[in-house]
């Protein structure tokens, strides 16, 4: 149990800061946090079976800002 308090903070941490990323980009003074990049897979894997088709794909948007939150998030996890 937890554990899985420590991956929420640190997943929160990673969404927080992505998000205010995001709003930061429209204040010219901030908008360096916005920078990053994508990651995963541009198109889904497809698998199919004839009874069940199967669709994976991943895609993880980073930038400075959510990457401060991670940081910001670890260190609450580690304190707790």
């Amino acid at each position: 149990m937890r554990n899985l308090i420590k991956t929420l903070i640190v997943f929160s941490g990673i969404i927080l800061g992505g998000f205010l990323g995001t709003l930061a980009s429209s204040v010219p003074a901030l908008s360096f946090f916005a920078y990053g990049k994508s990651l995963g897979l541009t198109a889904p894997i497809k698998l199919d079976l004839s009874i069940i088709e199967l669709t994976f794909g991943f895609m993880m948007n980073l930038n400075i800002a959510s990457i401060i939150g991670l940081v910001i998030a670890l260190i609450i996890v580690k304190k707790v």
